[in-house]
């Protein structure tokens, strides 16, 4: 690969539609709480192709949900967090959408390989669900995509949500996550904070 395709690459951000880097998979394995072990098909292009990062784990360990109701699982990625979180708790609905067109793809393979139950769209932010309200969403923010995008997939999560359904937001409190935190107080009118570990918080606000 030469140098010029290399840098191509390093600067597509993994929210874009259509990645053009090479469709090359690897097996990431995440350890669950219960004991569940997990693998999940990467590939370049998404985020976190090598690893399972330790906010997305955070979220999956933490976050407050409704463990029979419905959750959407916002830019899904491969389906990571969606998918663990649905092994923790079977009875949840599973919804899972990205713009990302490989995200799609291997979320659903990541779930089929995983004997999960999902309802998985392609589109960016809530287009897919224009008529869908949700018990829970979780969220690890796409900060590549830029301000506009991760803003709006928590200024507009109350229209997606059922009333006293939760959004869950994971982030690097220094690196955007304080911003997030006003944001979901001003939102919904209530933000908590439900770990804080190495810099990374979980914040839920509730549908009031």
């Amino acid at each position: 690969m030469t140098e010029y395709t290399q840098n191509k690459y390093k600067f597509q951000h993994y929210y874009s539609k259509k990645p053009s880097s090479p469709f090359k998979k690897k097996t990431v394995e995440i350890n669950l709480s219960n004991g569940i072990k997990l693998f999940f098909v990467t590939a370049a292009g998404v985020f976190s192709i090598s690893r399972v990062d330790r906010a997305s784990k955070l979220l999956i360990e933490h976050c407050e949900i409704n463990t029979r109701g419905s959750l959407l699982d916002l830019g899904c990625g491969y389906g990571l967090v969606g998918i663990s979180l649905k092994k923790k708790h079977p009875d949840i609905d599973l919804y899972m959408s990205d713009i990302n067109e490989r995200a799609f793809t291997l979320s659903k393979i990541n779930a089929r390989d995983n004997n999960i139950e999902a309802v998985i769209r392609e589109g960016n932010i809530y287009e897919p669900w224009n008529e869908n309200k949700f018990d829970s969403i979780v969220l690890n923010p796409p900060f590549a995509a830029g301000k506009d995008v991760w803003e709006k997939m928590i200024t507009e999560a109350p229209s997606h949500l059922k009333k006293e359904g939760r959004l869950n937001v994971v982030a690097y409190h220094n690196k955007g996550g304080s911003r997030i935190e006003k944001i979901m107080e001003t939102v919904f009118t209530n933000v908590r904070t439900l770990v804080r570990s190495g810099g990374i918080r979980v914040y839920v606000s509730v549908k009031l």
